[in-house]
């Protein structure tokens, strides 16, 4: 169990969307379904966060993220794009590996290590290239699930 966030396996989808504001609600119906949030209020805060600055960091890759009050520690998911999107990332790259994180309201240092977490699991070229290969969610929840165990270790 990864100590720094949770991801559960309903958090992990194969998806199709056709553009950021679709990738951003999906997520928000995912993050919100698996975790027991409303999906309006996580949409809001990811929407609010994403016009301070793309959260498309670049190689295919996005990493919307929120704080949010009612959670008690942060909680991840994961959309692998069936076809790349445009994210405006900081690349210029479209995205095909979107991982959202939300956190307490309050998650100041707590959020910045998920974060951290994340981005170093997701950079790791071998890694990035299973989770883009991946044909189902289980494999794609293994995957993650199984690298930010071993980066946390």
């Amino acid at each position: 169990m990864n100590p720094t966030f949770s991801l559960v396996p309903d958090a992990v989808r194969l998806a199709d969307a056709s553009g950021k504001d679709a990738i951003l609600a999906l997520l928000a119906e995912v993050l919100a379904s698996a975790y027991g949030l409303d999906a309006g209020h996580v949409l809001d805060g990811l929407e609010e966060r994403e016009r301070l600055g793309s959260t498309g960091f670049g190689e295919g890759v996005a990493l919307p993220h929120a704080r949010l009050d009612g959670l008690t520690r942060p909680v991840a998911a994961l959309l692998r794009l069936s076809e790349p999107v445009d994210f405006a990332a900081a690349d210029g790259m479209p995205v095909n590996l979107v991982v959202g994180l939300l956190s307490p309201a309050n998650a100041g240092a707590t959020h910045l290590h998920a974060l951290a977490a994340l981005s170093r699991v997701l950079r790791d070229d071998a890694i990035h290239q299973a989770l883009v290969e991946a044909t189902d969610s289980d494999t794609l929840y293994a995957l993650l699930a199984n690298a930010t165990d071993r980066d946390v270790a």
